[in-house]
């Protein structure tokens, strides 16, 4: 059994949501202790147990410790990673329901579908743009464009939007299996073709996704960007808005959100994403800091080398490096002064 130390690093949920991805794809049983200790709140909130529940699910896994506010899981898979037609609710993992984040349940069983024989569809529910986790528009036109290089099938269509604190959102997520993955070389992004993207609500009066779009639109023109932002009302099942910007360049994607509260104007939300944009503009490197750590694993378990170039070295980055090389799948190198994460995997020879 593989020993996690869940509060290693940046200790969130990462590393949890790697350990169970690897664990499904190498059959190798797992216990991770301290789970989110780096945490207000330590333990599975309801995005995490579902997450658990998924890569059980897959694989037939046998679990002690999966209950809401755990910090101790054991995992072990029963059988190979099963393709095939799957639903997972966040909102099931509490009484009341749950807006957690459904990209999260959608990243840590992507990779195993994918490399499993046979296709799949995967429904989720949750919380589709939550603070401090990927939005699907993100998942949508960044990460699923980027990995699409490496080898992998797949592509998401989004039913509803779910918004903190109610949720209520849905996604379906179609894979081809049997995949085999190949390196990616990302160190030069090249010129900016363009800035696109979505200023969205849903239950709100239709001012409000336009004057995003607006401020968005105005900022970026003043830095000589070229940006076309579309403002959008949208179904849902509770009041929720949105910025998300896609950075085009000649050889990469980059993607940048905020997300509205009571309180924070519209063109505030703009304003930071559009701030969070422009500070990766000046650092000219091909992946932001999302991108960096959440291209670690497919580039693991690909068949080649890979390399490329970071705007930012996060702690997210670094856990989950160490996390992966916990399984001894690949070895990994992050040059500081270079800001470039180097992948040399074993070729697969640690796989079930």
């Amino acid at each position: 059994m593989i020993e996690i130390d869940g509060s290693y690093g940046e200790g969130g949920g990462q590393v949890l949501r790697t350990s169970l991805s690897l664990a499904a794809i190498t059959g190798k049983a797992i216990r991770i202790q301290k789970i989110r200790a780096g945490r207000q709140k330590p333990g599975l909130a309801a995005q995490h147990l579902t997450a658990v529940r998924a890569a059980a699910a897959i694989c037939q896994a046998e679990m002690r410790g999966d209950a809401l506010g755990s910090t101790m899981l054991e995992f072990v898979p029963g059988s190979p990673v099963q393709a095939g037609e799957y639903t997972f609710d966040v909102s099931d993992a509490r009484e009341g329901g749950s807006a957690g984040a459904l990209t999260l349940v959608l990243q840590t069983v992507l990779l195993p579908l994918a490399l499993a024989a046979g296709d799949s569809l995967v429904t989720l529910r949750g919380g589709t743009q939550v603070p401090f986790s990927p939005p699907f528009s993100y998942i949508e036109k960044v990460y699923l464009p980027i990995v699409s290089r490496m080898g992998l099938q797949a592509s998401v269509k989004l039913n509803a939007w779910g918004w903190y604190p109610q949720g209520g959102g849905e996604v379906e997520l179609r894979l081809v299996g049997d995949r085999t993955l190949t390196g990616i070389d990302l160190l030069e992004r090249g010129a900016l073709r363009q800035v696109r993207g979505v200023a969205v609500v849903t239950q709100l009066p239709s001012h409000i996704p336009d004057r995003m779009a607006h401020r968005a639109e105005n900022i970026l023109h003043e830095a000589n960007l070229k940006a076309n932002i579309t403002p959008l009302r949208e179904r849902g099942i509770a009041p929720g808005a949105g910025i998300v910007l896609i950075a085009e360049y000649q050889n990469s994607l980059a993607g940048f959100s905020a997300v509205g509260r009571q309180g924070l104007p519209a063109e505030k939300v703009a304003q930071l994403a559009c701030e969070e944009l422009l500070d990766f503009h000046e650092k000219v490197a091909p992946v932001d800091v999302h991108l960096a750590d959440q291209l670690l694993l497919p580039a693991a378990l690909a068949s080649s080398a890979s390399q490329y170039r970071v705007a930012e070295i996060s702690t997210h980055l670094t856990t989950n490096a160490w996390v992966i090389q916990q399984f001894g799948l690949a070895e990994i190198t992050i040059n500081e002064s270079e800001k470039i994460v180097a992948i040399a995997p074993n070729l697969m020879s640690n796989l079930s």
